[in-house]
């Protein structure tokens, strides 16, 4: 075909586009109005056919490739979309990863109190910057000031968004437009690509490197230390492990030096553990008591990671320095909202009996479960399955590792129990693509030729969505 030739047949293909009034009449019959307002349906059309439009104008087709779209196909289009609107996009997965704080998965489930007073405070009005007592406007923050300082021993507290906010906060609020010392090892990189260097950037502080990247000596701080000099900030490596020739800075020697030349210091914890995990076989993580009895200024560290809440940035310290921080015209811009309060306090309650947090606490729960009872809940399922006789299907229990993730904890590797699933019918990568788009996705691994659940991460409650979704998967 001639180049005339093709443009002469992409022209009376755009002329024989449908047109949107006969779409819209044809949705009318499909009861399309009836779900969706008429102003998006007829928006979500013209969308449609100007896709079309362009297709025919950039696609490098011979006579053959070129056909003209049906009305019927697109009106079948059109009410897919509809039907997609329809269909939330936030929906619940398993997670058969085996990584208990998974960002992607949302990080820490929230415990049986903490999804109650979701619903107690959501679904009607509260006190949440009322004072009962006075009768006056109070402050949100009030809520879970008293109890976040009795359980960590901080003379003050402040809560924002997530940690990344807290940490953005403080450095505006004590270093903008001035120097922060900070130890070459420790810029490290958070989820998302958020970089510490670059949160400091947009905090308006200075970063002022000293050290090496496995090496920094306190005598390095202290060389480094100038009139321009606000704060000293250290920052937990919560996501990676510098081993070999290295050499650290323990955080009572930096405010010892920050005492003396009358600088704060300041500790972005990352991960905030309240609970002593050494008692349960896991490696020492330091817990927010253990940092604040340092002395240190001012702490940060996230709501969703070991302290098992919700997505928060928990502000600790000293009250001269939180008072600071709170007049910040950033904290308003970084508040959290009521929803988020209310299952932070609920969690934070349950560290008030400290031997029953990590039975309430799924992330808690599943970091310190004896694999022994990983082991017995791993047979379950596997004999749960095993009664559906799925064809071409072979199903098996095996040991592994399970991680736990979220920044926290990265050199530990955690007994676990794996289920393991081998089709005869499918390859794994088909396998476990189908099991991400069930109703009810399930995430798994893959791993020498085989999917693989991870029994650590998994509950027995979900256990008919797996079986569930294997049924409907065989049988397609």
């Amino acid at each position: 075909m001639t180049k005339q030739k093709l443009d002469d047949h992409r022209m009376t293909l755009l002329r024989g586009l449908p047109k949107i009034d006969e779409v819209m009449l044809s949705l009318e019959k499909k009861g399309a109005f009836a779900r969706t307002p008429k102003y998006i349906v007829k928006s979500i059309c013209r969308s449609v056919v100007e896709e079309l439009r362009q297709e025919i104008l950039n696609k490098q087709m011979d006579a053959k490739g070129m056909r003209l779209p049906t009305a019927g196909e697109v009106v079948d289009k059109v009410m897919r979309i509809i039907n997609g609107l329809h269909q939330y996009r936030l929906r619940k997965v398993v997670n058969a990863t085996g990584v208990i704080l998974h960002t992607n998965l949302g990080r820490a489930p929230l415990c049986a109190d903490a999804l109650q007073r979701l619903m107690e405070i959501a679904g009607g009005y509260s006190n949440l910057e009322y004072d009962l007592v006075k009768g006056e406007r109070g402050l949100r923050y009030d809520h879970v000031q008293k109890i976040l300082c009795e359980l960590s021993g901080a003379e003050d507290a402040l809560v924002v968004n997530n940690n990344a906010a807290a940490v953005l906060l403080a450095l505006n609020t004590l270093a903008e437009g001035k120097q922060v010392i900070v130890s070459r090892g420790e810029l490290v990189e958070i989820g998302g690509e958020f970089r510490i260097p670059e949160v400091m950037e947009k905090s308006g502080a200075c970063l002022y490197e000293v050290g090496t990247t496995n090496r920094t000596r306190l005598k390095d701080y202290e060389k480094a230390i100038g009139p321009e000099t606000a704060l000293i900030l250290k920052v937990h490596t919560s996501n990676f492990r510098i081993i070999g020739f290295t050499e650290d800075t323990d955080l009572a020697s930096l405010v010892a030096l920050g005492k003396n030349y009358g600088i704060p210091v300041m500790y972005d914890l990352g991960s905030g553990c309240f609970a002593e995990l050494d008692r349960y076989g896991l490696e020492r993580e330091p817990t927010v008591r253990d940092v604040l009895a340092t002395g240190v200024g001012v702490v940060t560290f996230s709501g969703d990671k070991l302290l098992g809440g919700p997505q928060a940035g928990v502000i600790l310290g000293q009250k001269d320095i939180l008072q600071k921080i709170k007049k910040n015209p950033l904290n308003r811009a970084l508040r959290i909202d009521k929803l988020t309060l209310a299952a932070l306090e609920a969690t934070l309650m349950q560290y008030l009996q400290p031997e029953m947090a990590v039975t309430r606490l799924r992330v808690l729960m599943a970091l310190t479960e004896k694999l022994a009872d990983v082991t017995k809940r791993a047979k379950k399922l596997l004999s749960m399955l095993r009664k559906e006789h799925f064809e071409g299907l072979a199903i098996s229990v095996t040991k592994g590792f399970s991680m736990s993730g979220g920044g926290s904890l990265p050199a530990q590797e955690i007994p676990t129990m794996l289920l393991s699933i081998v089709s005869t019918h499918m390859s794994p990568s088909s396998l476990e693509e189908r099991l991400r788009r069930l109703d009810v996705p399930i995430i798994a691994r893959i791993a020498e030729d085989e999917v693989l659940f991870d029994m650590r991460t998994i509950e027995e409650g979900e256990f008919p969505y797996i079986r569930d979704g294997l049924k409907k998967i065989t049988s397609s």
